[in-house]
């Protein structure tokens, strides 16, 4: 028996390396480019199909720096809305796009977030990414796109949209610069019931 025992024990210790690179590959994945997408739900409603998310993620030094120096920082989420084909490929039946615009207020001292002509002003920067991290019941399809007989899922991307800085900031722009904010995620709907992906949740 004792000469099965290092083959037992380097069998187990294995096991855990493998447990453990698994574990660190699902929290990147969660994680994405600095952003924990922690809820992703659609739902059929009256008048079409409605979605909500919420991420959780910091401004980026970079980012933060240029906000206070008068650059606009943009935030953008992208839904397209998709019916599998299985004889050929598969139809977008919808798209919608949100954009949020985050500034600074130097002379009111506050941060303001733009987004669908809509405008609030926040005392803290916390507060007004916040308000930015997310969105529930927003209608990415109308009803006439979604038929009752019919397989949908939706590509889900939301990111800090780098090529709406100023065009001198974006050269040699990259990951490796800090300004790396995004996340995506395919969602399967099945449209008797919300569907909801199991949240990722980070622990801090």
């Amino acid at each position: 028996m004792t000469c099965f025992r290092p083959f037992v024990s380097l069998r187990s210790w294995l096991r855990r390396l493998t447990l453990v690179g698994a574990l660190l590959a699902m929290h990147a994945w969660a994680l994405a480019q600095g952003v924990a997408l922690q809820q992703l739900n659609a739902e059929r409603a009256e008048d079409g199909l409605a979605l909500s998310f919420s991420t959780r993620f910091e401004l980026p030094k970079p980012a933060e720096d240029a906000l206070l120096k008068g650059v606009a920082i943009y935030f953008v989420a992208d839904v397209q809305v998709l019916r599998n084909r299985w004889y050929w490929r598969d139809a977008r039946v919808a798209q919608a796009t949100r954009t949020w615009r985050l500034t600074w207020q130097p002379l009111t001292r506050q941060y303001r977030v733009s987004t669908g002509g809509l405008h609030q002003s926040y005392d803290t920067l916390g507060e007004a990414v916040a308000s930015l991290r997310g969105v529930s019941g927003w209608r990415v399809a109308d009803g006439k796109d979604i038929e009752d007989d019919g397989h949908y899922y939706v590509e889900f991307s939301y990111k800090l949209d780098t090529s709406q800085l100023p065009r001198p900031m974006q050269i040699g722009l990259g990951a490796g610069q800090g300004w790396a904010l995004s996340v995506e995620r395919l969602l399967q709907l099945n449209l008797d019931v919300p569907a909801t992906p199991p949240p990722n949740r980070p622990q801090p």
